[in-house]
């Protein structure tokens, strides 16, 4: 009955106070049950995106959990981690069987290839859009911090000339910038929480200039870089709790952020928000927590992605759903 109560959630609340320039403020609404699949039972969707024909990529961990103490798991999970649905819902493909052991991050470039990380293999991959694998990164299980290795990636942003940057990661905290066959150009940060550091490195994205812009997790930021690595700026605020993606949305040339608001040293999850974030820091939007506490949820949006259409995707790793906001307009009653 919880989730019911949920999808029946109309209009979600909009952020007290705005410094949205010229650009609308607007409001967004839950779509109730917009997917066949809604009430499929999945695995944490820890990364997501969407291709050029506005169809979405959910990778799942299916029944994988993250260990709290001791090793990741060393057995390639059997189920189909990659599930493609249409803006509608309606299952398209999948597959992703007996290939990851830890899925994390997924990104779809410009020619609807699909990247994607695994924390327990430390690689990333590249595939087809139907699952034909085109490249990797990085050795099987061998953690390292060099040109060769990474240590638990997290995510992978493209640039539009096929240049890619990972996240890397949980035990690395570093951004390692590779051509686009693949070949090390540089990297840059270290463990910390001054200019150009990062405390996890969770989730990458690049604006048009081809900016990069990076979801400092449990710094409570986002540091922008240009694509040299040279710090810009950072986008902090009181609202923000530990920052788990960030997503720059063409559109609408803002930014989109989701954050976990954690306590007890990080091992309780108090609830959630979506941020629209202009690029220069200043929040326009921001919902999600009090809607889902007001039905007994807390969520813990763990990505997020927007298609062309301004829907707005979210991968939620407690209750193991993809949520779907659609874009209103704010009706200005005064």
């Amino acid at each position: 009955m919880k989730y019911k109560f949920l999808y029946c959630v109309c209009f979600l609340s909009l952020l007290v106070s705005c410094n949205g320039g010229d650009k609308k403020p607007v409001r967004y609404e839950m779509v109730k049950e917009w997917s066949p699949i809604s009430n499929l039972k999945i695995g944490n969707p820890t990364g997501i995106g969407v291709d050029s024909n506005q169809n979405i990529f959910i990778f799942h961990r299916a029944n994988r959990e993250w260990p709290l103490i001791g090793a990741m798991p060393s057995d390639f999970i059997k189920e189909q981690t990659i599930i493609v649905l249409n803006r509608n819902g309606k299952l398209l493909n999948s597959w992703g069987e007996n290939q990851f052991l830890m899925p994390h991050g997924l990104t779809i470039d410009e020619k609807d290839n699909v990247w994607v990380s695994d924390v327990g293999l430390h690689q990333i991959f590249k595939f087809s859009k139907d699952g034909k694998l085109l490249m990797t990164i990085g050795v099987a299980k061998v953690v390292g911090s060099d040109a060769l290795h990474f240590n638990r990636p997290t995510d992978i942003a493209i640039a539009k000339d096929g240049s890619f940057y990972v996240s890397d990661g949980y035990g690395n905290s570093r951004i390692v910038k590779f051509s686009a066959k693949g070949k090390y150009l540089l990297e840059w940060g270290k463990k910390g929480m001054g200019v150009g550091e990062f405390n996890i490195p969770h989730s990458i994205t690049l604006d048009k200039n081809g900016n990069v812009y990076v979801a400092d997790r449990e710094n409570k930021r986002i540091e922008v870089f240009n694509d040299k690595g040279k710090f810009l700026r950072e986008i902090k605020n009181k609202a923000f709790g530990n920052i788990c993606a960030v997503y720059y949305n063409e559109v609408s040339k803002q930014l989109i952020a989701v954050d976990d608001e954690v306590s007890w040293f990080g091992l309780k999850h108090n609830g959630s928000n979506v941020f629209i974030i202009n690029i220069d820091g200043s929040i326009v939007d921001q919902f999600g927590k009090a809607e889902f506490k007001a039905v007994g949820l807390k969520g813990w949006f763990h990505d997020v992605i927007a298609d062309k259409y301004g829907n707005i995707y979210v991968g939620d790793i407690l209750e193991n759903k993809v949520w779907k906001y659609v874009r209103k307009e704010r009706v200005n009653k005064n």
